[in-house]
């Protein structure tokens, strides 16, 4: 049960199981993985690079782990399916992935219990992904700078600063025309009232 578990685990990378399979699975998968990163640049130094002593000795751990874990498996790829060496992926990959890393190479992330019979489950997984080591060592996991996340600031800033200078002359076209016909009211207003002023004074003359 271990083998096959521990099979899966290294060809997909992340597995469902119960909490109890996930404990051990883990123990198992990690000792693996610790032999071949104790082998250093022998483990995944391609093999025309590597002299007599370091051909014997990564042909040696890969023996003794062929004696556990299973050489073939098969894994999705789009439609199709494709077979990989799971030995060679720990050597090769996890190895390299995982060298400078002094153990937790997986994490157990639970996830409830199962419909059926209760059983809590729980997720096994690899704590880097191939993307997030690929990406890594791209980068040379180099830290971002002050200057680049003021780069990516600045055109969100500029388009708030645009989005606002809209709205605000939004409001002052809305404006203008209230004020406009307001002063046109105030207008009609004052010329309403003066003739009645003209009259009021001229019948006042009248009278004297």
């Amino acid at each position: 049960m271990l083998r096959a578990l521990t099979a899966n685990l290294v060809a997909h990378e992340r597995i469902e199981t119960t909490d109890a399979k996930a404990k051990e699975l883990r123990r198992v998968a990690e000792r693996l993985i610790t032999r071949a990163i104790r082998l250093g640049d022998v483990a995944y130094t391609p093999h025309d690079d590597l002299d007599l002593n370091g051909r014997a000795k990564r042909q040696a751990a890969q023996k003794q782990m062929g004696r556990f874990l299973q050489r073939f498996a098969t894994v999705p790829n789009g439609d199709e399916t494709r077979k990989i060496d799971l030995i060679e992926k720990v050597f090769l990959d996890l190895a390299r992935r995982f060298k400078g890393r002094p153990g937790g190479y997986t994490r157990i992330v639970k996830v409830g219990r199962r419909r059926g019979d209760n059983a809590p489950m729980s997720i096994v997984e690899f704590v880097e992904q191939p993307s997030e080591a690929a990406q890594a060592h791209a980068a040379g996991a180099k830290p971002k700078s002050a200057k680049a996340d003021k780069a990516k600031a600045a055109p969100k800033a500029a388009k708030a600063k645009e989005a606002a200078g809209e709205a605000k002359a939004e409001e002052t076209a809305e404006k203008k025309p209230k004020a406009a016909k307001a002063k046109a009211e105030g207008g009609e207003e004052k010329a309403e009232k003066k003739p009645r002023a003209k009259k009021t004074a001229k019948k006042s003359e009248d009278e004297g």
